[in-house]
């Protein structure tokens, strides 16, 4: 992989060195976005604070034309845990062997440093269209007043975006292996089953929710839900609370309590989704309650889009390998973008570390990650 610029390597560390030493666990922004917008500013960007419930927002452009091209990211990290598990503090921005170590520098104040540097270098140039840059404080939290505030600020006044890069660590093992170029949706339900309790040497007095549950749960967990693609898993279905009983070893409890995921491809629908499971609850004659929540549906930037390929390009040009294209993993505000965005892809560095202790992010590669950013700005709004 080339050297980056000596120029680059600076100014991205530099500023990455400052975002991480904000203590901004979330929805704190703890003074970065006025960090990142007085740089913007300096060099021709229009700033707007959209903040929301105490969630602090920034929508930055440069250029008024079409089409409109955004990095979009947050700055706001999970809590570090002990200071003392740490090397170095968490919030101190070490530098070692290379590497640049502190809460964020992955996920993702490593890629806002480098999307900004990027932005700045790209802002110089007399290109077409716009650039612009969409962060927020609330990623890492309840991600409601976040970039789903400014979505719906930027819909209501109707604008709308040609392509947006998530700064989110997408590699996997060497910085550009991975491209996530779209995420399966996610579909929660909240299942109370009831029976009826009484005492357990009189079964014949009640209903055991458990008993009577566990068939169509059994059901739930092996049935075939659609299948994989190209660009998907096959949906997934899992239980991930179970929860039944008073405590005690002679009373058969009234209610058996369940907590379930989908993560879902296109393939599958949300309406779909619900209808078979209250036809297999329903088949079993359970008398039961069920609440759904939708935290994401499903979206998917094509492989032969101009976005895909503009950064796929960039990556190989600058890292002498070609991405690997990838659905896989959790859900990122990528899900709200897609409202008002044609593509979106997620890409950033090594995630190796991120949530951990001691996370790090190696200084070489923000540079190189800086300099793609560039590069696939340049692609497509040359």
């Amino acid at each position: 992989m080339p050297a980056a610029p000596d120029s680059i390597e600076r100014e991205t560390l530099d500023l990455a060195t400052r975002l991480i030493a904000c203590p901004s666990v979330t929805p704190d922004d703890a003074g970065t976005m006025a960090i990142v917008g007085a740089r913007l500013e300096a060099c021709g960007f229009t700033c707007e604070r959209i903040d929301r419930g105490g969630v602090a927002n920034l929508w930055a452009r440069h250029g008024e034309a079409a089409p409109i091209v955004c990095l979009a990211g947050h700055v706001d990290v999970v809590p570090p845990g002990p200071s003392q598990a740490w090397t170095d503090d968490p919030f101190s921005a070490t530098v070692r062997d290379g590497l640049l170590f502190g809460r964020g520098a992955a996920d993702m104040k490593g890629s806002v440093a480098a999307m900004v540097t990027a932005a700045e270098r790209v802002a110089a140039s007399r290109l077409r269209g716009s650039i612009a840059v969409l962060l927020t404080s609330d990623e890492e939290g309840e991600a409601t007043n976040g970039t789903i505030a400014v979505v719906e600020a930027l819909r209501a006044r109707g604008v709308r975006l040609d392509a947006c890069v998530v700064g989110e660590p997408t590699s996997v093992e060497r910085l550009g292996d991975t491209i996530k170029h779209g995420r399966r949706g996610s579909l929660n339900g909240v299942l109370r089953i009831k029976g009826e309790q009484c005492h357990i040497a009189y079964p014949e007095r009640g209903s055991n929710p458990i008993h009577r549950g566990m068939p169509a749960l059994a059901e739930l967990a092996g049935a075939e839900w659609d299948r994989a693609s190209d660009d998907f898993q096959a949906t997934s279905f899992q239980i991930s609370n179970l929860h039944a009983g008073t405590g005690a070893n002679n009373v058969i409890p009234g209610t058996l309590d369940v907590v379930f995921n989908f993560r879902f491809s296109p393939a599958s629908t949300v309406s779909g989704l619900r209808s078979r499971v209250h036809a297999i609850l329903d088949r079993h004659g359970l008398d039961y309650d069920l609440a759904w929540t939708v935290s994401a549906e499903p979206f998917v930037a094509p492989r032969g889009g101009a976005l895909v390929s503009a950064l796929s390009d960039a990556v190989a040009g600058l890292t002498g390998r070609r991405p690997d294209l990838s659905t896989t993993g959790g859900t990122s505000d990528g899900r709200f973008l897609t409202a008002i965005t044609k593509e979106v892809v997620e890409f950033g560095p090594v995630n190796a570390t991120i949530h951990k202790v001691n996370e790090h992010v190696s200084v070489a590669d923000l540079a190189v990650l800086s300099m793609i950013y560039e590069r696939t700005l340049l692609s497509l709004l040359a």
